[in-house]
C-alpha cells in the first residue's frame, strides 16, 4: 500500500496568532488551569516541611531529637502513604474524572494537616504524615493530568513543564516560613505549628473551587461525552463558542483516531499495558530511568537533609542554615526554567564531584576554605539539575505516554520516584553518620552511569501535538495516520493545490479568521488578498471525527 500523503493542513495553520493574552478563551483557560497548576506547590510544601522543621531547636525539642532511622521514618512517612494510595489514583482519575478526584485528594490533606497540626507526639506526627501522602497522590496524579489534556496547543509544554518547576514555590515557602517562625516565635511551640499550618491553604482552595475548572476533553471523549468536549474546546481553544471552528474539529479528530488506534491495540487496559508492546516498553524504560535520576542524582541529600550537610562542612548556626535554606529554593525556582538532559547530566557529575572534594578536605584536614567553597558548589550542583529534571520530569512523561495509560503510566513513574525518595530519606542519613563524606563517591559514580544513558536513550519531542509524540513510539505509520487524521479533518474538501498556495506567509495575523455563509452552510476562510474561494461543508465533520 502507497504511504499516505501528508494532509494540506496542519494544527499550526489553525491556532491563535498574537500574544495569548489578547485571546480571551486562552486567558480564561490560564485561569482556571492555576488551580491544577500549583498543586506542584503543596507537593514542594509538604516535602520541604520536615527539611526545614530540622532546623528548628523547638521542633528538635518538642520530638526529643530525632535521629538516624527514627528522621528517616519521619521524612518518608509522606512516601509511604503516596506509595499506598498510588496503584488507586489512576482508576479514580480514569473513572470519576481529572477533577473528582484532585477534589478528593483536597480533603484528605485538609484531614492529615488539622491531625499533624495538633500533633502531640511523634508516632501521630509520623501518622499524619502518612494522610498527607495518601491525599497528595490523588492530586499529583490528576492535576497534571488535567493540566496537559486542557492547555492550549502551543502552551501545552510551557504549562507541563512549569507545573513541576513550581514544586518551589511551595519549598520557597516552606522555607522562608520556618525562618520567619524561628525568628520572631522561638522558644515556643508556633515556630514548628504555624509552618504545618499553612499546608492548608491550597488545598481548601481547591476543595471550594475545582467544579470551576473544566474537564479534560480527552476523558470527556472517552466516556461517549464529545458534545461536551467539543464545548469546552470552543469555549477555551477557539474563543468563540464555535464548535465546528477548524482547531476544535482538527483537536477533536485526532482525540477520537488516538483513542480509537488505543482501543484496538488493547481492548482492556491495565498496569500489564504499560509492557504489552514495544513501544509501551521503551516508554517505562525511558518513564523509570529518568524517574530514579530525578532522586538519586545526589539532590536527595540536600533536599531532605539540609541540616546534616551544613553540619558536615562546620556551620551550626539555626539561622545561617534556615537562610541558606531559603536562598537556596529561590535559586531552583530562577533556573528551573530551562530543560536540556544532557547538558544537565553532565554539570551535575562536574559539580557534585567537586562538592566531594570539599567535603573530603574539611573532613580530613579540616581546612576551613573547603567549608566555605561548599555552598557555591551546592548552588551550582542545583543549577545543572533544575535545568532539566525539575521541569521536564512530569512533562517528558506525560508527552510520551498515549491518553489510555497516561494515568497508570503516570501513577508508576511516581511510585518509581516514591521507591528512590524512601531510599535517600532511610539510607542517607545513616549512611552519612556511617561513613561520612566516601558516601559522597557512590553518587559520583552513579552519576556517570546517568550521563551514560541520557545520551543514548532519551527522544526529542519537540514541536508535535499530544497524539503525535505519543506515537513517535509505536512506529511512523501510527505516527502519520495521527497527523493525517486531524489534518484531514479540518480541511475536508480544500484542494492540496489552493491550500499550498495559500500557505504563504503573510504580514497580516488575519489569515486564518473564517465566516459563515448561512445558506449554504459553507464556512470560508478570509484573507487579505485575492484567492480562489475555498470552502469545507458542516455536514462533512461528522464524517471527519
Amino acid at each position: 500500500m502507497a504511504p499516505r500523503t501528508l494532509p494540506e493542513w496542519t494544527i499550526v495553520d489553525f491556532i491563535h496568532r498574537g500574544p495569548w493574552w489578547t485571546n480571551r478563551g486562552i486567558v480564561s483557560l490560564n485561569l482556571c488551569l492555576f488551580l491544577s497548576l500549583i498543586t506542584s506547590s503543596v507537593n514542594g510544601l509538604d516535602s520541604s516541611l520536615v527539611n526545614g522543621l530540622q532546623i528548628l531547636p523547638d521542633w528538635q525539642i518538642f520530638f526529643d531529637h530525632p535521629e538516624g532511622k527514627a528522621l528517616g521514618l519521619i521524612q518518608s512517612a509522606q512516601n509511604i502513604g503516596g506509595f499506598i494510595a498510588l496503584p488507586i489514583t489512576p482508576f479514580v482519575s480514569d473513572t470519576l474524572g481529572r477533577r473528582a478526584s484532585l477534589f478528593i485528594g483536597s480533603l484528605i490533606l485538609l484531614a492529615g494537616v488539622a491531625v499533624q497540626f495538633a500533633a502531640p507526639t511523634v508516632k501521630l506526627f509520623i501518622g499524619a504524615r502518612v494522610i498527607l501522602g495518601f491525599g497528595l497522590a490523588f492530586c499529583t496524579n490528576s492535576a497534571p493530568l488535567l493540566l496537559l489534556e486542557l492547555a492550549y496547543p502551543t502552551q501545552r509544554g510551557k504549562i507541563t513543564s512549569f507545573y513541576n518547576s513550581s514544586w518551589y514555590f511551595g519549598s520557597i515557602i516552606s522555607a522562608w516560613v520556618c525562618y520567619g517562625s524561628y525568628i520572631h516565635t522561638q522558644g515556643s511551640m508556633w515556630s514548628w505549628r504555624i509552618p504545618t499550618l499553612i499546608q492548608g491553604g491550597v488545598p481548601l482552595l481547591q476543595v471550594c473551587l475545582i467544579w470551576f475548572t473544566p474537564e479534560s476533553p480527552r476523558f470527556l471523549v472517552s466516556k461517549g461525552y464529545e458534545g461536551k468536549a467539543a464545548q469546552i474546546l470552543a469555549k477555551y481553544h477557539a474563543n468563540g463558542g464555535d464548535e465546528r471552528d477548524p482547531l476544535v474539529v482538527f483537536e477533536l479528530a485526532q482525540i477520537r483516531h488516538a483513542l480509537r488506534m488505543e482501543e484496538l491495540n488493547d481492548k482492556h487496559t491495565s498496569y500489564w499495558s504499560l509492557l504489552a508492546t514495544p513501544g509501551n516498553r521503551r516508554r517505562m524504560r525511558l518513564i523509570i530511568a529518568i524517574a530514579i535520576f530525578s532522586q538519586w542524582s545526589g539532590n536527595g541529600l540536600v533536599s531532605y537533609y539540609i541540616n546534616l550537610v551544613l553540619e558536615g562542612v562546620g556551620i551550626t548556626s539555626t539561622e545561617t542554615k534556615a537562610a541558606i535554606n531559603g536562598g537556596l529554593q529561590i535559586f531552583n525556582l530562577v533556573v528551573a526554567l530551562g530543560t536540556l538532559f544532557i547538558v544537565s547530566n553532565s554539570g551535575m557529575l562536574v559539580a557534585f564531584g567537586c562538592w566531594t572534594i570539599t567535603e573530603a578536605l574539611f573532613n580530613e584536614l579540616r581546612r576551613a576554605s573547603a567549608a566555605k567553597a561548599t555552598i557555591p558548589l551546592i548552588f551550582l550542583y542545583y543549577f545543572f539539575y533544575d535545568i532539566a529534571y525539575s521541569p521536564m520530569l512530569v512533562a517528558y512523561t506525560l508527552e510520551i505516554l498515549p491518553y489510555k495509560i497516561r494515568a497508570k503510566g503516570f501513577a508508576v513513574m511516581n511510585i518509581a520516584v516514591m521507591l528512590t525518595v524512601a531510599f535517600n530519606q532511610f539510607v542517607n542519613p545513616w549512611a552519612i553518620q556511617a561513613i561520612g563524606w566516601w558516601y559522597y563517591i557512590v553518587y559520583c559514580g552513579w552519576l556517570i552511569i546517568e550521563l551514560v544513558f541520557v545520551v543514548t536513550f532519551i527522544v526529542e519531542t519537540k514541536g508535535r501535538t499530544l497524539e503525535e509524540t505519543a506515537a513517535i513510539f509505536d512506529g511512523e505509520q501510527q505516527e502519520q495516520d495521527i497527523v493525517h487524521m486531524g489534518g484531514e479533518a479540518a480541511t475536508m474538501t480544500m484542494s492540496r493545490a489552493v491550500a499550498l498556495e495559500d500557505r504563504v506567509p503573510t504580514d497580516s495575523d488575519e489569515s486564518h479568521r473564517w465566516s459563515q455563509d448561512k445558506e449554504s452552510e459553507t464556512y470560508h476562510p478570509i484573507r487579505p488578498r485575492q484567492t480562489p474561494e475555498v470552502s469545507f461543508h458542516s455536514r462533512d465533520i461528522g464524517r471527519a471525527i
